[in-house]
């Protein structure tokens, strides 16, 4: 494959040399008679679709050597530098090829448009010929064709946060029993998804899918159904209350509320409420079900292996792309420049001017930010001091709130090194660590969104608290001084974590958190320094927060006994989270999905985006025979 392309670039020198004239031109070009004797086929019309297939064939080879690179980087900057000002009169990352000896294709992108931060459109001009002569020129009289192709590459918000656990290798719950771990909301790994000594309830979809890039390969499958609650044995559970953490609960489906399937009330609400019945409606899933390489199933199960499946569709699962946060960024990175999560931070201004309910943002127009309360200012009478200098704090950060003083965040907020954080939070904001995140206790939201009342996406929760955190390096959750090889250090090193190839065929060797970097500390290790880890850790009961990482997420949970309970997300290469003390929760923070293609979730707070590609128009500009 690699050979291949490399081949199909050997004519860009040649085409520079006529491209100018052919792309020009081609459009204008005169229709030459030509005799049946220079012309291999006998037919106009076959030429015709031949030619439509060597623009097609041409016009794609183009375009993927151009997405494998920003897909793998998720960063414009190698695409704006080698297209940035490609126009006709001087096409740009031209390439060229020949099929069965005299069937030729040149493509360069004539048009480029960056439309913002996120956003790249480009069209790309094909010919397509019989080059009769041999002389790698479309000359006159030779059949051609010649077509436009317009697409648009988008840092689109990633699909990833659509789950309460998302793990882009190997997903795994070992040693729950139904009542020890509940997951209300959807589980995914790229790769197989195995629930072995026991079986936790999952009041949710759960995916796998074959991944030939991880080592070893994954088949891509589910290995077995764990229990799920019925809809009405949810919403009998929902509605006993008793817990302030059954306010963040999806709703059940009720008809009445939600609309029948198919109903453009349901087309609302679908994708915020718990179902227990899959179904495909309006073309695709309703409700929960298991994917993996063998399709789309709904089931049942209520107890630990007794099941029933029913096949939904036989159509395999596709990976899902996790965004890449190697491109942190510096400190000295223009605003934007590359998209780097820096640049996000210094340029941020609080987008929404009005909430829901029509009352006025009062953080409208307002930069990133991170405060925590210091008592030593103003005489000693304490106040608030802002950690960040245009939402960037240049080493670590320590934040520490307390229920009468919370952490404050607002916007993207970037901190080069590490974050240590815990305690109460306010606000909506997300911390980018450019190495680690060490959560050190419990994280709880001052303003806590509550899903229980008629509207859960309606403004008093578009005003609540969200806090995203998200690291280059790892999540590291609890003491590090009291972690050992057997726990939770052992689903850190290999072979517990895995390598994987990119899309380039290049090897990404396993996670190992025993491994020191370049600050002199093991990867799992905060450059705080382990005595300051020590002396802030607590037990983690709770984490509200969407947790993203570009390693592993995990560490010790409960250690204080109690259990734990995580309102959000749980992203990560490798997932690493040991329970010292049960029941375990997991509840799923809807206001970050994405409602629709279109449309935006309810809370934005700037997280990681992944790559996609849209073909926005094809134009045939002409067949000359």
């Amino acid at each position: 494959m690699r050979s291949s392309a490399r081949r199909r670039q050997r004519g860009s020198a040649l085409l520079t040399s006529f491209g100018i004239m052919m792309l020009v031109t081609a459009a204008a070009l005169s229709v030459v008679a030509t005799g049946a004797g220079r012309v291999k086929m006998t037919s106009r019309a076959m030429f015709d679709v031949q030619a439509t297939q060597l623009c097609e064939g041409g016009t794609q080879n183009l375009v993927v050597g151009l997405w494998i690179p920003y897909k793998t980087t998720q960063s414009f900057t190698a695409m704006d530098n080698a297209c940035g000002s490609a126009s006709i009169s001087s096409p740009a990352s031209a390439i060229s090829g020949t099929i069965d000896g005299n069937l030729s294709y040149a493509s360069a992108v004539i048009s480029y448009n960056k439309v913002d931060s996120y956003t790249r459109t480009f069209t790309v001009r094909t010919v397509g010929w019989a080059d009769l002569n041999g002389n790698g020129v479309a000359d006159t009289g030779e059949p051609q064709k010649v077509v436009d192709v317009s697409y648009t590459f988008k840092l689109s918000r990633s699909q990833v946060f659509d789950y309460a656990y998302f793990v882009n290798n190997y997903g795994w719950m070992s040693g729950f029993g139904p009542s020890d771990l509940i997951v209300n909301g959807d589980m995914r790994a790229n790769g197989d998804f195995n629930f072995t000594s026991g079986s936790p309830t999952v009041n949710g979809s759960v995916y796998a899918c074959m991944n030939s890039k991880l080592s070893p390969a994954s088949v891509g499958h589910v290995n077995a159904a764990p229990v799920k609650w019925t809809t009405s044995q949810y919403a009998t559970n929902l509605a006993a209350g008793g817990a302030d953490n059954q306010n963040r609960w999806r709703p059940a489906y009720n008809s009445t509320t939600d609309g029948a399937q198919g109903t453009a009330l349901y087309e609302q609400w679908r994708d915020n409420i718990f179902d227990s019945n899959g179904a495909i409606v309006n073309g695709r899933l309703a409700g929960t079900a298991l994917g993996d390489a063998t399709g789309l199933k709904s089931w049942a199960s209520s107890s630990p292996g007794v099941s029933t499946t029913t096949l939904l569709d036989s159509t395999p699962t596709n990976e899902v792309v996790m965004p890449n946060l190697a491109n942190i960024g510096s400190i000295t990175d223009a605003a934007n420049a590359n998209g780097s999560y820096v640049a996000q931070s210094k340029a941020y201004t609080d987008p929404k001017a009005t909430f829901q309910d029509g009352s006025t943002n009062p953080l409208y127009g307002t930069g990133a930010y991170l405060q925590v309360w210091n008592a030593t200012l103003n005489n000693n009478q304490g106040g608030y001091q802002t950690l960040s200098t245009s939402g960037v704090i240049s080493g670590s950060a320590i934040a520490v709130g307390t229920a009468a003083h919370p952490i404050l965040i607002h916007g993207p907020v970037t901190v080069t090194q590490d974050v240590v954080i815990k305690g109460n939070v306010s606000g909506q904001g997300t911390l980018y660590a450019g190495r680690n995140v060490h959560i050190v206790g419990s994280i709880s939201y001052t303003n806590k969104p509550n899903f229980s009342g008629s509207d859960p996406l309606g403004a008093a929760n578009e005003k609540a608290d969200m806090l995203g955190l998200a690291a280059n390096g790892s999540v590291i959750m609890g003491d590090t001084t009291n972690f050992t090889n057997s726990t939770p250090l052992q689903y850190m090193t290999p072979p517990f974590t895995h390598g994987r190839y990119d899309d380039q065929g290049n090897w990404i060797p396993p996670y190992n958190a025993t491994s020191v970097d370049s600050t002199g500390n093991m990867l799992y290790q905060s450059v705080v320094g382990s005595s300051t880890i020590h002396s802030l850790s607590s037990g983690i009961n709770q984490i509200d927060a969407v947790i993203y990482t570009n390693f592993v997420g995990g560490g010790d949970l409960g250690a204080s006994g109690g259990g734990i309970t995580l309102n959000g997300s749980i992203i990560s290469k490798d997932e690493a989270m040991v329970a010292l003390s049960l029941p375990m929760r997991e509840n799923y923070d809807m206001r970050i999905r994405e409602r629709s293609l279109s449309s935006t979730p309810l809370i934005d707070i700037s997280l990681p985006r992944s790559p996609t590609i849209l073909r926005n128009s094809w134009q045939d500009r002409g067949f000359k025979f």
